[in-house]
């Protein structure tokens, strides 16, 4: 009897150590999946700032340059892009690209403008704005960092099965869309 118990433990054995394998697995799926909803959250955060502080810019050099329309709309339209997205982290993505870009144009206007490169609102309000796009460009590089890891996990053997078994799937990074934003620029003296 003691001999016929011999491949019965050995095969509780295997399986009990499959089922803390899988278990490793969809805990570190779980656990990567929760830092790529964090990463997103906390860039989510400095955007909402970056957000809410455009409004007081445009304003700002509104007082100065009232016949910049087209510029203050698109700054609008990006916001309202970023508002009608709600969850869905792609739109959102598009639209902070979008708010983004409109804020360069932004700033180009005010180069026109040496009184509003003087006004002490504007340089403060700039400030600012660049501190939220350093802090910005940091929760972007951390997201897809975590993103990285949690894509990697989900396809790669043998965490691809226990993802595609709990319909774990992949995340977006986030990236520049224009193709122009991703060369150096030319400097001329």
């Amino acid at each position: 009897m003691p001999g016929s118990m011999i491949p019965i433990i050995v095969i509780v054995v295997i399986v009990v150590i499959l089922l803390l394998a899988f278990a490793g697995m969809y805990n570190g799926l779980v656990g990567l999946r929760n830092r790529c909803e964090e990463a997103f959250s906390t860039m989510d955060v400095y955007m909402k700032k970056r957000f809410d502080l455009v409004p007081n810019l445009v304003e700002t050099v509104k007082g100065y340059a009232e016949h910049e329309r087209g510029t203050f709309n698109e700054v609008t339209q990006a916001r309202s892009m970023i508002q009608n997205a709600g969850n869905d982290q792609e739109q959102r993505m598009k639209g902070e690209n979008m708010l983004t870009n409109t804020l360069r144009s932004l700033f180009a206007v005010a180069e026109n403008y040496p009184d509003l490169k003087a006004n002490v609102n504007f340089l403060d309000l700039q400030q600012q704005l660049s501190s939220l796009e350093g802090e910005i460009a940091q929760s972007r590089k951390y997201y897809n960092a975590v993103v990285r890891d949690f894509n990697t996990r989900c396809e790669t053997v043998p965490s691809n099965i226990v993802a595609s078994m709990f319909h774990f799937q992949r995340k977006p990074s986030y990236e520049l869309p224009d193709e122009a934003e991703r060369e150096a620029p030319k400097v001329q003296f």
